[in-house]
Order: structure tokens, then sequence, then C-alpha cells
């Protein structure tokens, strides 16, 4: 399991700088944060990367970046809290995807960590026991893996 919180306290704090660094560019440059011009936002309800960078700070680098440092009071709960943070990810990609009308190699990394992120929170959840292991059938499963 310390291979598992090092992982996720590693992935909370790298995705934590590079939202805070993206989101913080966003906002202070709105029209051509790190050189991304605004007409990409021609599909989306925006007309620059003001709100998504507020979003992106506070949701994705700030979120993230609380989600690590809990790791040092080790919650019974930090599998719910890197869980949520692993699929705001993915949601994050996807709907930004969609706004820009386009699909850059940095979104296909960042929804992988997104979903590996959320994956290592469901086996952290199903450690401690957390989970509702009763749903599809998952207690027969996991009984059974115990025994062999």
């Amino acid at each position: 399991m310390k291979t598992v919180h090092r992982l996720l306290f590693a992935m909370h704090v790298f995705v934590g700088i590079g939202a805070l660094g993206g989101g913080l560019a966003a906002i202070t440059n709105p029209h051509d944060p790190l050189g991304v011009p605004s007409e990409l936002l021609k599909n989306s309800p925006f007309n620059d990367f003001f709100i998504p960078g507020i979003i992106l700070f506070t949701l994705l680098g700030i979120g993230n970046l609380l989600s690590a440092f809990m790791f040092r009071y080790k919650s019974k709960y930090q599998g719910y809290i890197s869980s949520i943070f692993g699929w705001a990810l993915v949601i994050w990609i996807v709907v930004q995807c969609i706004m820009l009308d386009t699909v850059h190699f940095l979104h296909v990394i960042f929804f992988l960590i997104g979903l590996v992120k959320s994956g290592l929170a469901l086996v952290m959840l199903f450690e401690k026991p957390l989970f509702p292991e009763h749903v599809c059938g998952l207690k027969m499963l996991l009984q059974r893996s115990r025994r062999s």
C-alpha cells in the first residue's frame, strides 16, 4: 500500500503544480495564455480563458495539492478524496477537448493520469475497506481472491 500512497501523492503534486501554473497563466493573460489563442474557444461558452483559468487554478491546482497534503494525516477517507480529484481531472480533459474541438497529446496523458489516480484510489478504498463490496457481487470476488 505504501507504493499506492506514494504514487497517488506524486500524481496529486504533479497535477496540482501544473494546474496552478496553467490556471495562473490563464488568469493573468486570459486572451493568450502560454501562447494559446482565445480563438480556440469559439465552440465554447467562454470568450477568453479567465473563467476556465479560475476553475483550473482552484479545483485542479489547489484541490490536488490539498489532497496531496492530506496524505500526511493518513485520513481513512483519502481514497474518496483522491478519487474525486482523479475523476475531476478526467472530466476536465473531456470537457476541454469538446470545447476546443481538438485532442492534443497532453490531453491523452492527463486523461490517463486521471484514470490511474481514480484506479489507485479504488485500490485504497478496497484495502480499508470503505468501498461497498456488495455492489455487483464484488464481495464474493474479494473473498475468493483473499483465499488464494
